[in-house]
């Protein structure tokens, strides 16, 4: 009886914290939107920092509805952050952003041209626009240049549309054609440049 018992408590313990864990992380879960060149890239980037619950590749900016790969004009590329605020703050978040694009070109992102791709930070609300361009500073520091050369969007969000399902989680999905287009793309070559040198 004491065994049945025991076996019981440990049920009733493993299914509390079933319950009441989703409900901690989602009471103290944010959103951060960011775009910067392929969503793909950004995605991976960013879904394996300590905190990060997803990352989900989609598109943002623009006033077209529904937008799809074949027709987002006038969207940015972009990845919705989901994150644990007790475990990576916004500002670290931030941190990791700017490190993984190249905030020279607002043209783009290393091979991948047009607006689409260009770098921009949508902030929802304004606590998280006031750290986006703290975290402007912080990029003008690190890389020793004015605030002028640095030419990344700080806009507030749009709606967020997520990206076809072929999109998420690309890089561990299809591992060998996204490690391609990474490498011929040059993308680790070009933040090794600007953020080592």
């Amino acid at each position: 009886m004491r065994k049945i018992l025991r076996q019981l408590i440990v049920i009733s313990l493993l299914f509390q914290l079933l319950i009441i864990s989703p409900a901690k992380v989602s009471a103290e879960s944010q959103q951060a939107i960011f775009a910067g060149g392929c969503f793909w890239c950004l995605e991976h980037d960013l879904e394996n920092l300590k905190g990060v619950i997803s990352a989900e590749s989609g598109y943002s900016g623009g006033d077209l509805i529904n937008p799809t790969y074949e027709n987002h004009s006038g969207h940015q590329e972009v990845v919705k952050v989901t994150f644990e605020s007790k475990l990576i703050s916004y500002e670290e978040l931030l941190r990791n952003y700017w490190i993984n694009i190249d905030p020279f070109d607002n043209n783009g992102q290393f091979c991948d041209r047009g607006n689409s791709y260009i770098p921009v930070i949508f902030t929802l609300g304004v606590d998280q626009e006031l750290k986006a361009k703290e975290s402007k500073e912080w990029a003008s520091s690190i890389l020793k240049t004015s605030m002028n050369e640095l030419k990344v969007n700080i806009e507030n969000a749009k709606t967020f549309w997520i990206a076809e399902g072929y999109h998420q989680d690309f890089a561990e999905r299809n591992s060998i054609k996204y490690n391609l287009y990474r490498l011929s793309c040059g993308r680790d070559k070009k933040l090794r440049e600007v953020w080592a040198g």
